[in-house]
């Protein structure tokens, strides 16, 4: 039992910070804000391309701060909606979205589940974490720009309209003074996530009984707290199973860098990226940061490699999309290995 609790102790706080982030993006979204970004997306001057890369920098940045899966949710749209309002490829931004909150969710501790539990029994500060991942969060991002850009240049490269300046709705409230808050928490804090969570949930009430601009309901199904809770609980069994294996230890304990990104991109894709930062969260590893590379940019090979694939898949359907599962692996595994390659010598 008293392993039990130890391996609860060392798991609750990532998954009740994602819940707080995934608030907080729910909120600043009925107030416009990704809405906002998105038009200002279009509004780029230039083709495709240019309005690729610089919604590509904005799911970077909106993963990063308020973690992927809150992108995938949010920022999925806004790039659809975006290309759509320029008539440009569509492809290149569903597909590029994906890639780029896996890639982008190296830089902060909260950018990622992966990145809190492995480094949940280590009081490290947001802000030595962010140092440590600066360079390899940069490559990783222009490499996914590149591949797909590489990919889908000619489409892209084609004439495009120019967007309508139609007036953005946006209304600076609580979910844009949460979204301050919680980068804020997430780079000064070494246990941020009560804090996050607790502003979440305030913000929520604030705009659903004061404002009435959200239902409690809908913030229920953003964070989907069943999914949550089921992969706590294998989170947890698998922590707890790993603190009586020595496996761990014998791979990781003494590996080089390049084995650890590899065998750590390897498990994602074999049992979901999840599980598999709770095997290795267990033990000690050599090189915690390697390990993250390999967790956090392994999933762009496989859709079935981390939960914020299968979000993607569900939005992409609801926006009339099918988008095929080979097409995913061929590009994320080019977008995975040159940015693994290139980044860690950069630990």
């Amino acid at each position: 039992m008293h392993e039990l609790a130890q391996t609860i102790s060392a798991t609750w706080s990532p998954f009740v910070l994602v819940a707080g982030l995934l608030l907080i993006g729910h909120v600043a979204s009925g107030e416009g804000l990704f809405r906002l970004v998105g038009a200002g997306c279009a509004r780029v001057p230039g083709g495709g391309v240019s309005l690729f890369f610089v919604t590509m920098i904005a799911v970077a940045l909106v993963t990063a701060v308020l973690n992927l899966d809150t992108s995938v949710v949010f920022m999925t749209p806004v790039a659809l909606y975006a290309a759509r309002a320029k008539g440009t490829d569509e492809k290149a931004f569903l597909y590029g979205t994906i890639f780029m909150s896996n890639s982008a969710s190296l830089l902060l501790l909260g950018s990622n589940l992966t990145n809190l539990l492995v480094f949940s029994r280590r009081a490290t500060l947001g802000s030595t974490f962010a140092r440590h991942m600066l360079l390899a969060w940069i490559v990783a991002v222009m490499v996914t720009i590149a591949v797909v850009l590489a990919w889908r240049w000619r489409a892209l490269r084609q004439a495009v309209q120019t967007p309508t300046r139609s007036k953005t709705a946006f209304v600076f409230g609580p979910g844009v003074l949460a979204v301050g808050f919680a980068v804020i928490a997430m780079l000064f804090l070494s246990r941020p996530a009560l804090w996050v969570l607790v502003v979440g949930v305030a913000a929520e009430l604030y705009e659903s009984v004061a404002k009435k601009r959200v239902k409690l309901h809908d913030a229920l199904s953003v964070t989907n707290p069943w999914i949550l809770s089921l992969l706590f609980v294998i989170a947890t069994a698998v922590g707890w199973f790993a603190r009586y294996s020595s496996l761990t230890t014998h791979l990781l304990r003494h590996a080089s860098i390049a084995a650890t990104v590899t065998t750590s991109a390897l498990a994602s894709l074999v049992i979901n990226n999840l599980p598999a930062a709770s095997l290795f969260a267990a033990h000690g590893v050599a090189h915690p940061y390697a390990l993250l590379l390999g967790l956090d940019l392994g999933p762009n090979c496989l859709v079935t490699g981390a939960l914020s694939s299968l979000l993607w898949i569900r939005i992409a359907r609801r926006h009339k999309l099918q988008p095929s599962l080979w097409t995913f692996s061929a590009v994320g595994t080019v977008v995975a290995i040159v940015a693994m390659v290139l980044a860690a010598p950069l630990l």
